[in-house]
């Protein structure tokens, strides 16, 4: 399976500007879009989104060339679908060793 990591990281978080006020105030984070239902942030070598919704931990972007075969390669291995988007496409995956990623084209 071919993969890449992005720079984008994602959270969610019940209330987006309070934890979005965190970052800028404590981690020099730069908002970049205020919109509530998904705020950006950048930072120097990375970007985070911050969702509405339960936490999740952080959720790391990983760009693959065929998300429903990423999703069954990795459900044999072992990995436990958190959300799936097919729509979207995308799927939110948990891997056996507690990280948590978003599988997108």
């Amino acid at each position: 399976m071919a993969n890449k990591f992005g720079t984008d990281i994602l959270i969610q978080w019940p209330d987006t500007r309070q934890a979005a006020r965190f970052y800028v105030e404590h981690l020099g984070f730069e908002i970049t879009d205020p919109n509530p239902k998904m705020i950006g942030l950048h930072g120097k070598h990375i970007n985070l989104f911050i969702e509405p919704g339960p936490p999740l931990g952080p959720v790391f972007e990983v760009t693959v060339d065929d998300v429903e075969k990423a999703k069954a390669t990795l459900v044999k291995a072992g990995c436990e679908i958190v959300k799936d988007e097919p729509h979207f496409p995308r799927c939110y995956v948990k891997d056996p060793y507690g990280l948590i990623y978003n599988l997108t084209t």
